[in-house]
């Protein structure tokens, strides 16, 4: 039965932002939901002393009052220790109308975004009758295309990117020009020396040894794991060694590059 999480592993996902792509007179009502889930370790500052937990409070920096919730408005520094205030009605008069509506402004190539620029990616969920929602999806997927607009989240407006991943739309929200640094404005990058011939012809050969397809499953957080076996194991009362890693041997290029190269092929090599 469909939606009956028992019976066929689906999970239901709690939206955060309600509105609706546009495009032109069309409308699709859609909810966004968390499609990214990034697995941490929630540690805990506390108290050497007496191990217990460290509170943070809103403390006024002119009387250290701690101040209530209510009490607290937003602000912006105009001049060094001179604020503006400005309130929160203020905020929602002048919020822009993406805070409700994604307006797509253009279709272009999905891959024509250059990866540099994605922040975050969320799941769109039909908010109704899913017959626009599919036939946009469908649309998508059958012309590699995907549509650019703008969505407010929270107290930000953002480019967003609307494409079809895994049978369903998905939206990237996307940083600004200048959020992102220009490489070719980084002082530390304008002295690079160019490699040599040789050099290039081994570190090209490293590359066409070590091609093949792309499988994220054979990647997992190893840093995690070992802290997740470090906790585990003062759980249980043992002592968890650490290895510390092995420093690694400083060579100049040309021979790093020549070994590198030399390990590579020495399995297949050997293959009778």
């Amino acid at each position: 039965m469909q939606g009956d999480t028992a019976d066929t592993g689906q999970v239901s996902r709690r939206a955060f932002w309600t509105g609706a792509i546009s495009i032109g007179l069309v409308n699709i009502p859609v909810r966004v939901a968390i499609m990214v889930k990034e697995h941490t370790i929630p540690f805990r500052l506390l108290h050497k002393k007496d191990g217990q937990p460290v509170r943070y409070e809103r403390v006024c920096t002119r009387d250290n009052e701690v101040v209530p919730w209510e009490e607290i408005v937003r602000g912006f520094e105009v001049r060094e220790g001179e604020y503006i205030v400005i309130e929160k009605g203020e905020i929602e008069a002048i919020r822009p109308e993406s805070d409700r509506r994604i307006r797509i402004d253009r279709f272009i190539r999905v891959l024509s975004v250059d990866p540099v620029y994605f922040d975050r990616t969320y799941l769109l969920l039909p908010d109704g009758p899913a017959d626009a929602y599919a036939l946009l999806r469908d649309t998508f997927r059958s012309m590699g295309k995907a549509g650019i607009g703008r969505i407010t989240l929270r107290t930000k407006e953002y480019p967003v990117l609307v494409r079809e991943y895994s049978d369903a739309l998905i939206i990237t929200t996307l940083h600004y020009p200048d959020e992102v640094t220009d490489p070719g404005k980084v002082a530390e990058l304008s002295g690079i020396p160019v490699p040599g011939k040789k050099e290039i012809s081994l570190a090209e050969k490293i590359v066409t040894d070590l091609s093949g397809e792309f499988e994220i499953a054979e990647y997992h957080d190893t840093y995690r794991e070992r802290i997740e076996l470090l906790i585990s194991s003062k759980m249980a009362g043992r002592t968890y060694h650490v290895e510390k890693p092995k420093v690694a041997e400083v060579r100049d290029l040309m021979s790093a590059l020549e070994e590198t190269l030399a390990r590579l092929k020495a399995p297949a090599d050997g293959v009778k």
